[in-house]
């Protein structure tokens, strides 16, 4: 039996890869769209989604996942580790942090023999991957769960994520900025710049054309890290041709320890649209 499982949500967008190698157990959000209930990842995939999201964004409506089905996938973890380390999306953003303490909380009464701990990422998307990530390696090395904890602290420290919209007609979801603004926005092709910090979502600019908004991100990346080695996740919402683009640039930009690509979750693609591109990053040691 191992030391510690880590668990974590769909919003992390971590790869199937990544989830098979390290036996992440993976809550699913769900997606409710006229009437029909979908489990992220599971039962539709990120660019049906996205189809839903263009076709009628007022009937997308998101939730976190119940728990009872957090509960289960303790559950499957606690069979083959003495704890239990679950990282959610950051509690700013989402239902999901205050479902998975109610899930804890039924979980030490039926598996009292399992510690299981949780920990708010304060962030998202493959930022809140990367922390993931961290741990789930930690944990594969033996390390203890007050070791494993102490990683996600130390990567949570430095992760960085800058987005690039292709639009900012559905930023208005995020709460943001008003409805209005947001269509007089659309109107005008403006491309919001986002960031996330101190787990909320926050402008940092905008610009004219995707290729400048790109070109934004790769130089807040570059005031961040210089010539460091550096973690770097590209995400896309839709747009893989573009992500493989900016992938391409960023390995030959950049000094990459490590270099992947996933989806943008559709969860956090309601308030931003398809077409994203964004980078989660931060420096190795």
């Amino acid at each position: 039996m191992q030391n510690v499982a880590i668990a974590t949500d769909t919003i992390a967008c971590l790869t199937k890869e990544q989830i098979e190698h390290y036996e992440i157990g993976i809550v699913p959000l769900r997606i409710d769209f006229d009437g029909h209930v979908y489990r992220e990842y599971l039962d539709i995939s990120p660019s049906e989604a996205y189809q839903l999201i263009e076709k009628d964004p007022e009937r997308f409506v998101t939730s976190a996942a119940s728990p009872p089905e957090i509960l289960e996938i303790f559950r499957k973890l606690s069979r083959r580790a003495q704890s239990i380390l679950c990282i959610t999306v950051s509690s700013k953003l989402s239902a999901q942090h205050s479902a998975t303490q109610l899930a804890v909380a039924l979980a030490k009464q039926e598996l009292p023999h399992t510690t299981i701990e949780l920990l708010d990422s304060r962030n998202a998307a493959a930022a809140e991957g990367f922390i993931v990530l961290a741990v789930a390696r930690a944990a594969a090395q033996g390390k203890s769960l007050i070791e494993t904890i102490k990683t996600a602290e130390e990567v949570k420290g430095k992760i960085h994520l800058v987005m690039a919209l292709e639009t900012i007609r559905h930023v208005h979801r995020s709460g943001r900025i008003p409805k209005v603004a947001a269509q007089a926005g659309s109107a005008l092709n403006i491309k919001p710049i986002l960031t996330i910090s101190d787990g909320l979502v926050r402008f940092a600019g905008v610009t004219r054309t995707k290729q400048r908004g790109l070109n934004r991100l790769l130089q807040m990346m570059r005031d961040e890290v210089g010539e460091q080695a550096v973690h770097v996740a590209v995400v896309h919402a839709d747009a893989l041709e573009e992500a493989e683009k900016l992938k391409e640039r960023v390995s030959s930009e950049f000094n990459c320890a490590e270099l992947w690509l996933s989806e943008f979750s559709p969860i956090m693609g309601y308030a931003t649209g398809r077409g994203l591109l964004g980078l989660a990053f931060y420096v190795e040691g």
